[in-house]
């Protein structure tokens, strides 16, 4: 079995990628104000800051800075998976394994995690994060996605409007 070693560096600035066990579920946006409602319970009670975030209909991406002292993003996952699963209907496919421990078959187990080194590290994970719809059909331009902070971004003038439409036209000429 494998061991895996997570990063704990108090106050550091996070990657997740974090996925249904389902992939061809629409939980996510289909139930997009009861994860929104979720994180901000977690948010509440053990403090992080969200730096950027999109949510696909089978998983999402985003970016937290911790608190100075703090490295416990595994708890906050926990919980946010938790509230999340308990609040829609059951009716998952459960294994055995699952069915034994009583748990929910919403989520996978673990989520993926990437220390963030710099800035160019956290701009080239920030724009990976907002790209993704495009990258995964889900929509033709960055700017038609609903669930994501890039319109945020473009409020605050990180980005403009029609930021990544160039790229998008060059993918579209190649084919």
């Amino acid at each position: 079995m494998p061991r895996y070693t997570r990063a704990y560096l108090p106050g550091s600035t996070f990657f997740f990628t974090v996925a249904l066990l389902e992939r061809d579920r629409r939980l996510l946006v289909g139930h997009i104000d009861l994860l929104r409602e979720s994180f901000r319970q977690v948010q509440q009670v053990h403090p992080f800051r969200m730096d950027a975030i999109v949510v696909l209909p089978d998983h999402l991406h985003c970016i937290w800075t911790l608190p100075p002292e703090d490295a416990d993003f595994s708890t906050r996952w926990r919980r946010i998976k938790g509230l999340f699963a308990k609040g829609i209907p059951s009716g998952e496919r459960l294994s055995a394994r699952r069915q034994a421990k009583a748990e929910r078959g919403v989520w996978q187990r673990r989520f993926w995690e990437h220390v963030i080194r710099d800035e160019a590290d956290y701009a080239a994970h920030v724009d990976y994060i907002h790209y993704s719809p495009v990258k995964h059909g889900h929509a033709q331009r960055v700017d038609a996605w609903p669930h994501s902070s890039f319109h945020r971004f473009v409020a605050e003038g990180v980005y403009p409007q029609d930021w990544a439409a160039d790229e998008m036209t060059r993918q579209m000429d190649k084919e």
